[in-house]
C-alpha cells in the first residue's frame, strides 16, 4: 500500500489508516481477525484512545509481535498530570509496547500550551522515551487551528470528509504550512455516509491528509484495501453525490462521535438514537424496526435530563431536546409503517 509522510514526524503510514473505536463491538477473536487482515492488507496505522474501552487490549493482543512495523496511536482525556501518566502507564500495557508513536490530548477543552501540566507531563514522557511524537485532536476548527499555530504539536485529528467545508479544509492546508500531519477521523461522518468513494477521493486529492476509517466488519476493510488497489478519483458524479449528502445532512446533527456515552444514567443508546431519522433515511430501515430498536428508542423516555451528554457534546448539541424530536419523529414513522402494512 503507498504510503505518505505524516508531517514532521516522518513517519510513513498508510495513506488508508485503521481507526479502531468499532472494535469495541467485538469479541477478541473477531477483533484480531480484523486487525490482522488489515496489517496484512498492507495498512500500518492503528489509532486507538484510552476512552475506547478494551480497544487498546485487542490491538496489543493481535499486533504486539508486530510492533517495529507499524505505527501506533492513542490517546488521553486527562487534565492533570498525575492523570495523563496513569493513562500513558495503562495504555502501554494495554498495548504490550514500551513505546507510543503518537500520544495525543484527546479533544482537549483547552489548549495545553508549554506551560501547562498536562503537556509537560507529554514532554517527560518523550524524554523517557515511551511516547515519540506529542499530538492533539479536536471537534471545533477555530481551536484546532490555534493548537496548530502553537507549533507543540505534531499531529492534528480532526474530522474530515465529504461534508467537510472550505473551513475545515483550510486547517488541512494550515497543517501543511506548519508541517503538522492530518489525521481524518469520522471520515464516513459516523456512518451516515454510505458510499466511501467520493470522500476517499476527495480526501486523497488533497494530499496530506490521512483518513482512519472506523471499521468494524471485514467487508468494510476488504471495500478499503480495494479501493487502495485502484484509488478512485474525483469525478462530476462524485461531486453530485457529495451535494447531494451536504443537502441531506446540513445543519445540526448528532455525528456518533460517543463523547456523550457510556456516561448516561438512562442508559440511552444515544449515538443511534439522536440520529434515527437519517439512519433510516439513508439506510435499509428493516433493522431499526425490529423490537430491540423500538425498545431502544423507549428508553428516550427515562431521560432525566441530568445535561451530562449535552456538556460532553463537542458539537455543542441540545441532545436532550434532540433525543426527543427523534422519539417524535420514529413514533410518527412506526404509526404510518404498521398503517401501510
Amino acid at each position: 500500500m503507498e504510503k505518505i509522510r505524516l508531517g514532521r514526524t516522518e513517519l510513513f503510514v498508510s495513506r488508508s489508516g485503521f481507526g479502531a473505536i468499532p472494535i469495541q463491538r467485538l469479541s477478541f477473536e473477531d477483533a484480531g481477525k480484523l486487525l490482522r487482515r488489515a496489517y496484512d492488507g498492507g495498512i500500518n496505522f492503528f489509532d486507538t484512545a484510552r476512552s475506547y474501552t478494551d480497544s487498546e487490549e485487542k490491538i496489543g493482543k493481535a499486533l504486539s509481535g508486530l510492533r517495529d512495523t507499524i505505527v501506533i496511536a492513542t490517546k488521553s482525556p486527562s487534565h492533570t498530570k498525575a492523570e495523563m501518566f496513569k493513562d500513558l502507564e495503562t495504555s502501554l500495557r494495554n498495548l504490550k509496547t514500551d513505546y507510543i508513536d503518537i500520544y495525543q490530548f484527546h479533544n482537549p477543552p483547552y489548549i495545553p500550551f508549554e506551560d501547562h501540566e498536562t503537556y509537560q507531563a507529554a514532554l517527560q514522557a518523550k524524554k523517557e522515551g515511551k511516547i515519540r511524537f506529542i499530538s492533539v485532536t479536536s471537534h471545533k476548527v477555530d481551536a484546532a487551528m490555534e493548537m496548530v499555530k502553537t507549533g507543540l504539536f505534531d499531529t492534528m485529528q480532526f474530522p474530515l470528509s465529504a461534508l467537510s467545508d472550505e473551513r475545515d479544509f483550510e486547517l488541512a492546508e494550515l497543517c501543511r504550512k506548519h508541517d503538522v500531519g492530518v489525521i481524518a477521523m469520522k471520515a464516513m461522518s459516523g456512518g451516515l455516509l454510505t458510499d466511501p468513494a467520493p470522500s476517499f477521493a476527495l480526501l486523497r486529492e488533497k494530499g496530506n491528509i490521512v483518513p482512519i476509517w472506523g471499521i468494524q466488519h471485514m467487508w468494510e476493510l476488504e471495500q478499503f484495501l480495494k479501493m487502495e488497489e485502484n484509488p478512485p478519483v474525483l469525478n462530476d458524479e462524485m461531486r453530485e453525490r457529495i451535494a447531494k449528502d451536504k443537502a441531506e445532512l446540513s445543519g445540526n446533527f448528532c455525528r456518533a462521535c460517543g463523547y456523550c456515552m457510556p456516561s448516561c444514567p438512562a442508559k440511552i443508546e444515544i449515538a443511534t438514537a439522536a440520529r434515527m431519522s437519517l439512519l433510516i433515511r439513508r439506510m435499509n430501515p428493516a433493522k431499526f424496526l425490529l423490537p430491540e430498536s423500538k425498545a431502544m428508542m423507549e428508553r428516550i423516555n427515562d431521560c432525566i435530563n441530568c445535561g451530562v451528554c449535552k456538556t460532553h457534546c463537542p458539537y455543542g448539541l441540545d441532545t436532550p431536546k434532540l433525543l426527543r424530536q427523534e422519539y417524535a419523529w420514529y413514533k410518527e414513522y412506526l404509526q404510518k409503517h404498521e398503517a401501510n402494512g
